[in-house]
């Protein structure tokens, strides 16, 4: 959206900061004032709202603004996150369902756009939304109708809408996986959240806040941080933005407890660039510019796969021989090919994978020397899992998964896009998987 022209239309630092005051807002940089301003302006109308921003720049806040100071301020206001939702349940979510639409649909369900009817909806991860829901959000968009799933009513609602994403939604529409109608319907009025990178000196102000707040918490004297760590700490990138800031004031809080001295840079250093070792080693020596932890997760996820394959395999074949057992000439059949049930009942010795030293895994590419003849020893070995496999509980592959995914999240800062994308899921399988094993973010 263009800048306002007129100057009577910009609010003063004054009017800002009491709105920076109210809802918690800490920085002075002048994008951050500029996306406050907009969204006053905006909050008197009913037009459309897209935030756009990294995730953990703080998008929720501006639609907690957009509401508060509109006319709607006391309707109901609910945040739903879209990539939380199961894809088959979002329809009832957001539009409810009656009585018998679907195999559990004990009773007739109200959705979000009639429960918040008069209020303002604020849908987070919206580019995560299925195509089809995206049709029917495009037509309450438009005008204001919507239908239940299992129904044929068609119903109206008087419902704002504030969008955010941290995704570049245009990318989504040249993909596909988003409507182009509906971009530029969300697109009415955009608001752009500067990540916390372009914010300059607020990067300390925000650390301030959070070591004091984390010191009342936890009852011990405020960090401090000399001249080299706060020049570090305003360089570095931060892409988990203000929710990875608000961990890191968390731990030196509570890991450092010499605080009569400021923190310096080399201290600071170690908390923004943690050095995790694995436990693990590798199966193959790494190629050249390859990232020791992808392919620990590729090598893994192909090791279940052979797996799963191979168990398959086996109960297939036992329901082959079950079947013959009881044919009037199976019985022929299973005499003449012996050789293909004969590892059904068979134990299967357990393979344990094949590893190098770690010292291979710490020389620099360049200067790598290879043993082949080992290396050809380990390749066999992989491939023999085809043919030899070790049983399931033994393998605990559930364990092995669910300590992939924690691995990935740490990785990357506990992004749930960019974990999925390195496990080469969907962020919504993330999204079960974590609710599964119970994993802490």
């Amino acid at each position: 959206m263009p800048k306002a022209n007129s100057q009577s239309l910009l609010m003063n630092p004054t009017e800002i900061q009491a709105i920076k005051n109210r809802f918690g807002i800490i920085g002075t940089s002048p994008a951050l004032n500029h996306a406050i301003n907009v969204a006053v302006q905006v909050a008197a109308t009913d037009l459309t709202v897209l935030i756009t921003g990294e995730s953990g720049s703080g998008k929720e806040s501006f639609s907690k603004i957009i509401h508060s100071i509109s006319s709607r301020k006391h309707g109901p206001f609910i945040a739903i996150n879209c990539g939380a939702i199961p894809e088959g349940t979002i329809d009832s979510e957001l539009f409810g369902h009656e009585k018998g639409a679907f195999t559990g649909a004990l009773d007739s369900r109200k959705g979000y756009f009639e429960t918040t009817n008069g209020g303002t909806i604020f849908l987070d991860e919206v580019g995560e939304m299925p195509l089809g829901t995206q049709a029917r959000l495009l037509r309450v968009l438009e005008n204001g109708e919507y239908i239940k799933v299992g129904s044929s009513k068609v119903l109206k609602t008087n419902v704002r809408v504030v969008a955010a994403t941290n995704v570049n939604l245009l990318d989504a529409v040249n993909n596909g996986r988003f409507r182009e109608d509906l971009y530029y319907r969300l697109n009415t009025v955009p608001i752009y959240v500067p990540p916390l990178r372009e914010r300059g000196e607020d990067v300390l102000l925000l650390f301030r806040k959070f070591t004091n707040d984390f010191s009342e918490r936890y009852r011990t004297k405020a960090v401090r941080l000399d001249v080299d760590a706060r020049e570090l700490l305003m360089r570095y990138e931060f892409p988990g933005n203000i929710r990875q800031l608000k961990n890191i004031a968390e731990q030196i809080t509570i890991l450092e407890t010499d605080k009569d001295l400021p923190i310096n840079g080399a201290t600071l250093n170690n908390y923004l660039n943690p050095v995790q070792p694995s436990s693990r080693k590798a199966l193959v020596p790494l190629r050249q510019g390859e990232d020791s932890a992808t392919s620990f997760s590729e090598r893994e996820l192909l090791y279940k796969v052979l797996f799963d394959m191979r168990r398959d395999m086996t109960e297939l074949k036992k329901l082959v021989r079950n079947v013959l057992e009881n044919e009037k000439y199976g019985g022929d059949i299973l005499k003449d090919h012996q050789e293909l049930f004969s590892s059904i009942n068979s134990p299967e010795p357990v393979v344990n994978a094949p590893t190098i030293e770690p010292t291979r895994l710490l020389t620099p590419p360049q200067s790598r020397t290879v043993d082949l003849d080992r290396y050809s020893d380990e390749r066999g070995e992989i491939e023999d899992v085809l043919h030899v496999t070790a049983e399931e509980e033994s393998l605990s592959l559930e364990d092995k998964e669910k300590e992939m995914i924690i691995k990935a999240l740490r990785k990357n800062n506990n992004k749930r896009k960019y974990a999925a994308s390195a496990l080469g899921i969907s962020e919504r399988t993330l999204y079960r998987k974590i609710k599964q094993y119970d994993i802490e973010e």
